[in-house]
């Protein structure tokens, strides 16, 4: 098994980003956050070996294999490192990948994007 690793767009800009189904929220590092930003109800969380108070959310544009798609993420200072000791930009939690149909592969490392290729969407 593997943990889903991939190069994606947000904000226009490339990033290295883990797909966790084991975190419900996202998360991005603050530079590469949107200035579309609101106030949450605050909330503590321990990521990348630091505790942090959670205060805001912001809404981002995200691209992967140049497939487009929105996520709400929070922002914080430092999500830690992958198991080669690269930098993570971003965590995209479970509720993003279920909103946009999102499956990872763990055997494979893969995401299936299928529903994101065709545009369709079952919400109810």
């Amino acid at each position: 098994m593997t943990r889903t690793f991939k190069e994606i767009e947000i904000e226009g800009k490339q990033v290295h980003v883990l797909f966790d189904t084991g975190s419900v929220r996202s998360y991005v590092r603050r530079e590469f956050a949107s200035e579309v930003k609101r106030k949450t109800i605050p909330f503590k969380v321990g990521l990348g070996g630091h505790t942090y108070q959670i205060e805001e959310v912001c809404l981002l544009n995200c691209a992967i294999e140049g497939l487009g798609f929105d996520i709400e993420a929070h922002p914080v200072k430092e999500l830690g490192s992958d198991e080669r000791g690269r930098r993570m930009d971003a965590i995209i939690g479970a509720l993003a990948m279920e909103k946009w149909v999102l499956i990872p592969n763990p055997k494979t490392g893969e995401i299936d994007l299928t529903a994101l290729r065709k545009r369709e969407f079952t919400e109810f």
